[in-house]
């Protein structure tokens, strides 16, 4: 076995892409070689510095890339990210601290860049809270029983003056970019989308060996705005006495209005054959239920953590974000030191260092819990994470950080 000490950790070069996309398919269980096609594909996402690799001799064992993303915070506004992906140890060489070495290059290279948090999307929940993540933002996903809904069969359009229409691919990449930053810029938790992603999602670009192209679908509002767009497959399943039984499957819907949603889920709906809609990945407190006549047709079937984030520079972190009100909580962060936040009536605030006596003492990754307003202090008290130093604080905690609808990330990156 070779010693960790003699593990290459480092930047990888173009000349590695090959056998760094080999180490990354090992570690997914995917196949592990790429066609020329697929590895000329993802050239274009090589930045210098962003994907490191640990070297064994010449095999690549471990893969890390991070990004630049931009996240938005609980009123608007958006931070500078750090996007973390592509994280894979080889089973061979698990347990050697290469996953802490590669974490701890890419951080420190993130702060000095002056991204204020990173981010990413955890495949297994034990592993990153040991480095300052903490899950800040969690999704939820829905099985619609079509026929249990109560939604009138003949339904052909929304109620309200609008339409819905199908559209393309090439007017995905032409609405989609547009559309997806209007709900960026009021959607806390949601992150940006670079040309990229509408390439891959539309099939301009193809990363495997196959692509099932969507059907997609937008809402225009009666004023032709368009406010609202999804993209479903749909698969051929019939039971007996030539019943049709077909699940829709929601890849993504973005919708900046509820007008837009309830008119997206109720096409969904409406659509032949399909008995079954599958919402992918939703926000927690989602409307859809209440979209539905009987909401116990769209039954909850997962619910989990889904974007955590790690703050780089707290002082940015909680100056960034909006306040639900006035007042002032002096944090303890292990490791990091104090800090007081002061919040005024107007939902501004300021963060600086201090020499007061904390009203509440936490971990890094808790305060990340708390930052985008999806935890409660008070629960994270009664779990022995936030300690209060002061009786109340916590409750003072949630009515200055708590936000009314909570976070969402749509995206897995």
């Amino acid at each position: 076995m070779t010693r960790a000490a003699d593990i290459d950790v480092r930047p990888i070069t173009e000349t590695d892409l090959t056998d760094w996309h080999r180490a990354v398919n090992t570690g997914f269980l995917r196949e592990p070689t790429l066609t020329e096609e697929q590895l000329a594909a993802r050239r274009p996402w090589f930045v210098p510095g962003r994907l490191l690799g640990a070297f064994d001799g010449d095999r690549c064992v471990a893969t890390f890339r991070s990004f630049d993303q931009q996240l938005t915070t609980v009123g608007g506004a958006p931070v500078p990210s750090d996007a973390v992906t592509n994280v894979t140890v080889s089973p061979t060489h698990r347990r050697r601290g290469l996953l802490s070495r590669m974490m701890r290059q890419d951080l420190n290279a993130a702060k000095e860049r002056g991204d204020v948090v990173a981010t990413l999307i955890a495949a297994e929940y034990p592993i990153y809270g040991r480095y300052g993540f903490g899950p800040a933002t969690t999704m939820a996903e829905w099985t619609i029983d079509v026929p249990r809904t109560g939604l009138d069969p003949r339904w052909s359009g929304p109620e309200d003056g609008g339409r819905i229409d199908l559209v393309d691919a090439p007017d995905v990449r032409k609405l989609g970019p547009e559309l997806h930053e209007r709900l960026r810029r009021t959607q806390p938790g949601a992150v940006s989308r670079d040309d990229l992603w509408w390439q891959l999602t539309t099939g301009a670009v193809l990363f495997f060996n196959t692509f099932l192209e969507p059907h997609y679908a937008v809402y225009r509002s009666p004023a032709g705005e368009v406010e609202g767009m999804v993209a479903y497959t749909a698969d051929d399943h019939w039971g007996d006495g030539k019943q049709p039984l077909n699940t829709a499957k929601v890849k993504w819907l973005i919708g900046v209005t509820p007008a837009a949603e309830r008119a997206l889920w109720r096409y969904l709906c409406s659509i032949d054959w399909i008995t079954t809609v599958k919402t992918g990945w939703r926000a927690p407190d989602d409307l859809l239920p209440h979209f539905l006549p009987d909401p116990r047709a769209a039954r909850l079937t997962t619910q989990a953590d889904w974007m955590w984030v790690r703050i780089l520079d707290v002082v940015r972190a909680m100056e960034a974000r909006t306040y639900e009100g006035a007042g002032s909580l002096v944090l303890e962060i292990a490791g990091e030191g104090r800090y007081r936040i002061e919040a005024d009536a107007d939902g501004t605030g300021s963060c600086a260092a201090t020499t007061d006596s904390a009203d509440l003492t936490l971990t890094l990754s808790d305060l990340a819990t708390l930052w985008l307003g999806d935890e409660s202090a008070v629960r994270l008290a009664a779990l022995g994470r936030v300690v209060e130093e002061r009786a109340g604080a916590a409750r003072v905690a949630d009515a200055l950080l708590r936000t009314s609808r909570r976070p969402w990330c749509p995206d897995l990156f």
